[in-house]
Protein backbone atom coordinates (compact mmCIF):
# COMPACT_ATOMS: atom_id res chain seq x y z
CA UNK A 1 0.00 0.00 0.00
CA UNK A 2 1.29 3.46 -1.23
CA UNK A 3 1.38 6.02 1.71
CA UNK A 4 -0.93 8.14 0.24
CA UNK A 5 -3.30 5.70 0.37
CA UNK A 6 -2.65 5.51 4.26
CA UNK A 7 -4.81 6.74 7.50
CA UNK A 8 -4.51 10.55 7.28
CA UNK A 9 -3.54 10.21 10.93
CA UNK A 10 -0.77 7.81 10.28
CA UNK A 11 0.73 9.68 7.01
CA UNK A 12 4.49 11.40 8.07
CA UNK A 13 3.56 14.51 6.65
CA UNK A 14 0.35 15.05 7.99
CA UNK A 15 1.35 13.56 11.07
CA UNK A 16 3.97 16.51 11.47
CA UNK A 17 1.82 19.57 10.47
CA UNK A 18 -1.03 18.09 13.16
CA UNK A 19 1.28 17.33 16.10
CA UNK A 20 4.82 18.71 15.37
CA UNK A 21 7.85 16.80 14.15
CA UNK A 22 8.83 15.88 17.18
CA UNK A 23 6.24 13.20 17.03
CA UNK A 24 7.41 10.94 14.71
CA UNK A 25 9.77 8.32 14.66
CA UNK A 26 13.21 8.25 13.11
CA UNK A 27 12.08 6.87 10.17
CA UNK A 28 8.86 8.76 9.73
CA UNK A 29 11.56 11.94 9.69
CA UNK A 30 13.80 10.34 7.10
CA UNK A 31 10.73 9.63 4.93
CA UNK A 32 9.44 13.02 4.55
CA UNK A 33 13.24 13.75 3.61
CA UNK A 34 13.68 10.74 1.10
CA UNK A 35 9.80 11.91 0.00
CA UNK A 36 9.59 8.74 -2.44
CA UNK A 37 10.01 5.36 -1.84
CA UNK A 38 11.18 2.73 -4.89
CA UNK A 39 8.81 0.31 -7.03
CA UNK A 40 7.17 -2.00 -4.22
CA UNK A 41 8.76 -0.18 -1.13
CA UNK A 42 7.00 2.98 0.41
CA UNK A 43 9.40 5.81 1.45
CA UNK A 44 8.52 4.52 5.37
CA UNK A 45 9.65 1.29 4.50
CA UNK A 46 12.60 2.55 2.86
CA UNK A 47 13.84 4.62 5.50
CA UNK A 48 13.34 1.55 7.83
CA UNK A 49 15.57 -0.29 5.74
CA UNK A 50 18.62 2.37 5.85
CA UNK A 51 18.15 2.99 9.78
CA UNK A 52 18.94 -1.28 10.23
CA UNK A 53 21.69 -1.47 7.36
CA UNK A 54 23.56 2.27 8.98
CA UNK A 55 23.26 0.97 12.38
CA UNK A 56 20.75 4.18 13.24
CA UNK A 57 19.73 7.78 12.60
CA UNK A 58 23.45 9.23 13.76
CA UNK A 59 25.59 6.92 11.90
CA UNK A 60 23.50 7.33 8.43
CA UNK A 61 23.44 11.51 9.13
CA UNK A 62 27.45 11.60 9.69
CA UNK A 63 27.93 8.78 6.29
CA UNK A 64 30.76 9.49 4.18
CA UNK A 65 29.62 10.99 0.70
CA UNK A 66 30.61 6.69 -0.72
CA UNK A 67 28.60 5.05 1.78
CA UNK A 68 25.73 7.07 1.68
CA UNK A 69 25.46 7.14 -2.03
CA UNK A 70 26.54 2.95 -2.02
CA UNK A 71 22.69 2.46 -0.30
CA UNK A 72 19.74 1.89 -1.78
CA UNK A 73 17.80 4.65 -2.46
CA UNK A 74 20.39 7.54 -1.86
CA UNK A 75 22.63 9.09 -4.10
CA UNK A 76 24.30 12.40 -5.28
CA UNK A 77 21.78 14.31 -4.99
CA UNK A 78 20.38 12.93 -1.47
CA UNK A 79 24.00 13.76 -0.26
CA UNK A 80 23.68 17.55 -1.40
CA UNK A 81 20.38 18.05 0.13
CA UNK A 82 21.51 15.92 3.36
CA UNK A 83 24.47 18.23 3.92
CA UNK A 84 23.13 21.18 3.10
CA UNK A 85 19.74 20.55 5.55
CA UNK A 86 22.92 19.65 8.48
CA UNK A 87 24.90 22.99 7.45
CA UNK A 88 21.65 24.90 8.36
CA UNK A 89 20.87 23.16 11.23
CA UNK A 90 24.42 24.31 12.75
CA UNK A 91 24.02 27.42 11.59
CA UNK A 92 20.72 28.06 13.23
CA UNK A 93 21.87 26.77 16.19
CA UNK A 94 24.77 29.27 16.63
CA UNK A 95 22.75 32.21 15.30
CA UNK A 96 20.38 30.88 18.29
CA UNK A 97 23.48 30.82 20.95
CA UNK A 98 25.12 34.05 19.29
CA UNK A 99 21.61 36.23 19.82
CA UNK A 100 20.70 35.05 23.23
CA UNK A 101 22.29 34.53 26.58
CA UNK A 102 25.03 31.30 27.27
CA UNK A 103 23.70 31.17 31.03
CA UNK A 104 19.76 31.41 29.88
CA UNK A 105 19.98 29.26 27.14
CA UNK A 106 22.06 26.09 28.00
CA UNK A 107 19.88 23.84 25.78
CA UNK A 108 21.02 25.87 22.92
CA UNK A 109 24.81 25.88 24.01
CA UNK A 110 24.58 22.06 24.61
CA UNK A 111 22.71 21.11 21.02
CA UNK A 112 24.94 23.77 19.62
CA UNK A 113 28.16 22.34 20.72
CA UNK A 114 26.87 18.57 20.14
CA UNK A 115 26.64 19.57 16.83
CA UNK A 116 29.61 20.76 16.26
CA UNK A 117 31.62 17.89 18.37
CA UNK A 118 29.61 14.82 18.17
CA UNK A 119 30.76 13.69 14.82
CA UNK A 120 34.43 14.64 15.23
CA UNK A 121 36.44 11.12 14.76
CA UNK A 122 39.74 13.31 16.71
CA UNK A 123 38.94 14.81 19.92
CA UNK A 124 39.10 18.58 19.93
CA UNK A 125 38.89 21.23 22.05
CA UNK A 126 36.95 24.81 21.71
CA UNK A 127 36.09 27.67 23.89
CA UNK A 128 32.93 29.96 23.53
CA UNK A 129 34.24 33.03 24.45
CA UNK A 130 31.21 35.45 25.99
CA UNK A 131 31.21 39.21 26.80
CA UNK A 132 30.47 40.62 30.02
CA UNK A 133 26.99 39.80 29.47
CA UNK A 134 27.35 36.33 28.73
CA UNK A 135 26.59 36.40 25.23
CA UNK A 136 28.29 35.07 22.91
CA UNK A 137 31.68 36.87 21.06
CA UNK A 138 32.80 33.63 19.27
CA UNK A 139 33.28 29.87 19.39
CA UNK A 140 36.78 28.64 18.58
CA UNK A 141 38.86 25.41 17.95
CA UNK A 142 41.81 25.66 20.04
CA UNK A 143 43.44 22.29 20.01
CA UNK A 144 43.31 19.04 17.68
CA UNK A 145 44.71 15.69 19.49
CA UNK A 146 44.61 11.87 18.69
CA UNK A 147 41.41 9.73 19.35
CA UNK A 148 41.69 10.01 22.47
CA UNK A 149 43.70 12.90 23.55
CA UNK A 150 44.34 16.45 23.00
CA UNK A 151 46.63 18.55 24.12
CA UNK A 152 45.94 21.79 25.85
CA UNK A 153 47.85 24.94 26.71
CA UNK A 154 46.73 27.25 29.23
CA UNK A 155 48.55 29.85 28.17
CA UNK A 156 47.53 30.27 24.32
CA UNK A 157 43.51 29.77 25.79
CA UNK A 158 44.30 32.95 28.00
CA UNK A 159 46.04 34.81 25.14
CA UNK A 160 42.53 33.94 22.88
CA UNK A 161 40.06 35.06 25.70
CA UNK A 162 42.37 38.48 25.79
CA UNK A 163 42.33 38.79 21.84
CA UNK A 164 38.63 38.38 21.53
CA UNK A 165 38.00 40.86 24.90
CA UNK A 166 36.40 37.58 26.49
CA UNK A 167 35.02 37.63 30.22
CA UNK A 168 34.07 34.71 30.84
CA UNK A 169 34.33 31.75 28.63
CA UNK A 170 32.58 27.94 28.62
CA UNK A 171 35.23 25.11 27.13
CA UNK A 172 33.87 22.29 25.35
CA UNK A 173 35.56 19.16 24.14
CA UNK A 174 34.47 15.22 22.81
CA UNK A 175 34.91 12.08 23.41
CA UNK A 176 35.29 9.93 20.23
CA UNK A 177 35.22 6.75 22.42
CA UNK A 178 31.23 8.48 23.04
CA UNK A 179 31.70 8.32 26.78
CA UNK A 180 30.93 11.42 28.63
CA UNK A 181 32.46 10.89 31.75
CA UNK A 182 35.40 12.89 32.32
CA UNK A 183 39.28 11.75 33.14
CA UNK A 184 41.76 12.06 35.65
CA UNK A 185 43.09 14.72 32.78
CA UNK A 186 39.93 16.54 32.11
CA UNK A 187 39.88 17.50 35.51
CA UNK A 188 43.38 18.50 35.87
CA UNK A 189 43.67 20.56 32.70
CA UNK A 190 40.44 22.20 33.45
CA UNK A 191 42.02 23.21 36.84
CA UNK A 192 44.61 24.45 35.33
CA UNK A 193 42.63 26.92 33.06
CA UNK A 194 40.65 27.88 35.53
CA UNK A 195 43.62 28.99 37.86
CA UNK A 196 45.24 30.89 34.37
CA UNK A 197 42.36 32.68 33.34
CA UNK A 198 41.69 33.76 36.99
CA UNK A 199 44.73 35.71 37.02
CA UNK A 200 43.05 37.40 34.21
CA UNK A 201 39.87 38.07 35.64
CA UNK A 202 38.25 35.58 32.97
CA UNK A 203 35.81 32.92 34.96
CA UNK A 204 35.68 29.66 33.54
CA UNK A 205 31.34 28.97 33.15
CA UNK A 206 31.25 25.78 32.71
CA UNK A 207 33.11 23.02 30.80
CA UNK A 208 31.33 20.62 28.53
CA UNK A 209 32.33 16.94 27.32
CA UNK A 210 30.08 16.38 24.21
CA UNK A 211 30.58 12.12 23.49
CA UNK A 212 26.77 9.76 22.69
CA UNK A 213 23.98 10.90 25.26
CA UNK A 214 23.63 14.78 26.68
CA UNK A 215 26.88 16.50 27.22
CA UNK A 216 27.96 16.03 30.31
CA UNK A 217 28.19 19.70 32.26
CA UNK A 218 31.24 20.02 34.84
CA UNK A 219 29.43 22.99 36.70
CA UNK A 220 26.68 20.53 37.36
CA UNK A 221 28.79 17.57 38.59
CA UNK A 222 29.93 19.65 40.94
CA UNK A 223 33.69 20.04 39.01
CA UNK A 224 33.73 23.66 38.51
Amino acid sequence: MKIKDWPAAERPREKLLAQGAAALSDAELLAIFLRVGLPGVSAVDLARGLLSEFGGLRALLEAGREQFCRARGLGDAKFVQLQAALEIARRHLAETVRKGSALCSPAAVRDYLAMQLRHRRREVFCCLFLDTQHHVISFEELFEGTLNAASVYPREVVQAALQRGAAAVILAHNHPSGICEPSQADIWITERLVQALELVDIKVLDHLIVGEGQALSFAEQGLL
